[in-house]
């Protein structure tokens, strides 16, 4: 009896995980199909770094303080070419003006390394989150496959990242507001 109980917990246990599973990939691969919500081109100085475009399954952005409140992709493609290494820099200034603790960043960071690749101009990055977690997705030119480069388990990574573009304290407001879709 005892052994069929925990045969039953155990099997439950693994549909539930199995499902999850299932059902996060399921989300993630929709991605491409999600609605604009809005884009945004980065220049500084007279440099054109990169187009983002943020999606949702609804084309909306639910602006709350939790930064991902809800599913969404952030897509960006490159305009020039940019390391790895320069792109964890770019990140760790990022979150320190946003004024993360200084011991999460060099954690973070250390997770990040393991994920940026070096970018060529054309190249696209894509962030893809249920809201907790997120996966990176790596498009090294038209006409190619997509791949997923990476994974974010940590809510508190995952919005991080998302501060960069999403956080009313961004660097960037006027970004912002053309992501989210509130400066049309």
């Amino acid at each position: 009896m005892a052994k069929e109980i925990v045969k039953t917990c155990c099997l439950s246990a693994l549909l539930m995980v199995s499902s999850a599973v299932t059902a996060k990939e399921a989300l993630e691969k929709q991605w491409e199909n999600w609605d604009e919500v809005g884009e945004a081109q980065l220049t500084v100085f007279i440099f054109d770094v990169y187009q983002s475009r943020l999606l949702t399954p609804s084309g909306e952005y639910i602006s709350q303080q939790d930064i991902t409140p809800h599913p969404l992709a952030l897509n960006i493609q490159y305009q020039r070419d940019i390391s790895s290494q320069q792109l964890l820099e770019a990140t760790e200034g990022e979150w320190e003006k946003l004024g993360f603790n200084r011991g999460d960043i060099q954690r973070w960071s250390r997770n990040l390394a393991k994920i940026f690749p070096d970018i060529k101009d054309g190249q696209e990055l894509t962030y893809v989150t249920d809201g907790n977690s997120g996966r990176f997705y790596y498009n090294p030119a038209q006409n190619q496959d997509i791949t997923m480069i990476g994974e974010i388990a940590n809510e508190s990574l995952n919005d991080a990242f998302l501060s960069i573009w999403l956080s009313p304290d961004t660097s960037y407001p006027e970004l912002r507001k053309q992501l989210i879709g509130k400066a049309r």
